[in-house]
């Protein structure tokens, strides 16, 4: 019995030292862990400028917009991505008034002239820039009548946002003296813009084709009518 005894006193001797070092080796394996590696292991969540590109990605390549195919595209839900653009229709004008004002950009800066000039210049290129933007006819020929609810309702912001810019520019054009408007500016660019929808957008509209110099002609009459003309005051 004395000989059992002792043999299982070793044994608990030998055994209490490995039960010890278990929890020190887990304390050390989790001293090891720091925040930032604690986050480097997790992959990186995508963020509404992602989504932005996604789509403008996908409005290049005449993508329709899918919000259940974009967030697995970006390894989120669909609940975030209509947290972060709201519905369909207001992405596709996200796209749309972006794209607007670039082209508004680009048309004011290839031509450095003054006054009427500068004003007819600008007006063609941009018109001309919007005519020949293909993704813009594909989407429209794709479905005309969603296409010009995204482009002309007040639900999209599209109309507004462009108008807006074209306020921004006429301001500017009034600054340099390029233009002494016979409207005020809100109402000028609002004007602005219905007209080119209609001879722009006629094909979705009325059934006709696009009529670009209508469209040329009838804004420089708006823009060139100056302020303080005797026939804008007949009753």
């Amino acid at each position: 019995m004395k000989r059992t005894r002792v043999k299982d006193s070793r044994r608990a001797t030998k055994e209490a030292p490995s039960r010890t070092r278990r929890p020190a080796s887990r304390e050390k394996a989790r001293a090891r862990v720091t925040p930032l590696s604690q986050r480097l292991e997790v992959p990186s969540r995508a963020t509404p400028q992602d989504l932005f590109a996604l789509a403008m990605r996908w409005w290049n390549e005449g993508e329709r917009f899918d919000i259940g195919r974009m967030a697995q595209e970006l390894g989120v839900s669909r609940a975030t991505v209509f947290r972060w653009a709201g519905a369909r229709e207001l992405l596709y004008g996200e796209v749309l008034s972006f794209r607007f004002e670039a082209a508004l950009t680009a048309a004011r800066s290839e031509f450095q002239g003054e006054g009427t000039a500068y004003v007819a210049d600008v007006t063609q290129r941009l018109i001309h820039l919007i005519v020949e933007d293909a993704p813009l006819r594909r989407f429209i020929q794709q479905d005309s009548e969603y296409a010009m609810r995204v482009l002309m309702s007040k639900s999209s912001r599209v109309e507004e946002r462009c108008a807006a810019s074209i306020r921004r520019a006429l301001e500017e054009g009034v600054r340099d003296k390029h233009l002494r408007p016979a409207m005020g500016l809100d109402a000028l660019s609002n004007v602005i813009v219905r007209v080119g929808q209609f001879f722009l957008y006629r094909d979705a509209l009325t059934g006709d084709p696009p009529d670009v110099q209508a469209a040329i002609t009838a804004t420089l009459i708006l823009l060139t009518a100056e302020e303080g003309d005797a026939r804008w005051n007949r009753r």
